[in-house]
């Protein structure tokens, strides 16, 4: 999973970075308006942070646009601001979420995969693909009831899979949710986790559709 941050406080910021990143995300961090917009209606995310007291351009602005452009990337809006007005301004927007500070950076985190979730059309927190078991509110998983050791990259391809399991899914769009924007990304570094994943979890749960992607099946070997 993939988020955008846009947080001018930089202390703040690298907070929530050091902790989103702990728990397996990758993330993209803007600290104003200008750029976080730039990056939220060019790039692929599951879903954003968005302070509203922004230089250059402010939040509910920035939210206003990505949604005219027609982009559904969740937006958690985390700001100091905690009026009504603010909050309607916020949810008129398009905003999915609202959090004030002083917050817990544990809350942002079981926020966003609350978001992340129910984006992917997932009611439920565990979701189950034949002997594989996610819990996405946790972001823990399970094979065949025993916890699954993943490594942070793992734990990217295997969620993006597993949350639109028997989808297939573009290996281009597997980059773009994996790797951080200023990430150097080998050629074949899909195809490398995929093979540990497949160790892991078994050949026949990953299939590779030729000239289209991947997809996560519930098939037996």
């Amino acid at each position: 999973m993939r988020i955008l941050l846009v947080e001018d406080d930089s202390t703040l910021a690298e907070g929530i970075a050091r902790a989103l990143r702990a728990e397996n995300f990758a993330v993209d961090v803007a600290d104003n308006g200008e750029d976080g917009g730039h990056l939220g209606s060019t790039e692929l995310y599951d879903a954003a942070v968005l302070d509203l007291g922004l230089p250059k351009r402010d939040g509910v602005s920035v939210l206003r646009a990505w949604r005219a452009e027609g982009r559904s990337l969740p937006v958690l809006i985390l700001t100091a601001r905690d009026g009504w007005s603010e909050k309607v301004a916020g949810f008129k927007a398009g905003a999915d979420d609202y959090l004030t500070k002083p917050f817990r950076i544990e809350e942002i985190v079981m926020r966003l995969r609350a978001l992340v979730r129910r984006a992917a059309g997932h009611a439920a927190a565990q979701v189950t693909c034949g002997p594989l078991t996610f819990d996405a509110q946790l972001g823990t998983f399970e094979l065949d009831g025993l916890p699954l050791k993943l490594t942070a990259f793992e734990w990217r391809v295997l969620s993006a899979l597993m949350l639109r399991k028997e989808a297939v899914i573009a290996r281009a769009e597997l980059i773009e949710r994996v790797y951080e924007g200023d990430a150097d990304v080998d050629s074949n570094s899909i195809e490398v986790i995929i093979g540990r994943l497949r160790k892991k979890i078994g050949p026949a749960m990953i299939e590779t559709v030729r000239g289209r992607g991947y997809r996560l099946t519930a098939g037996v070997a």
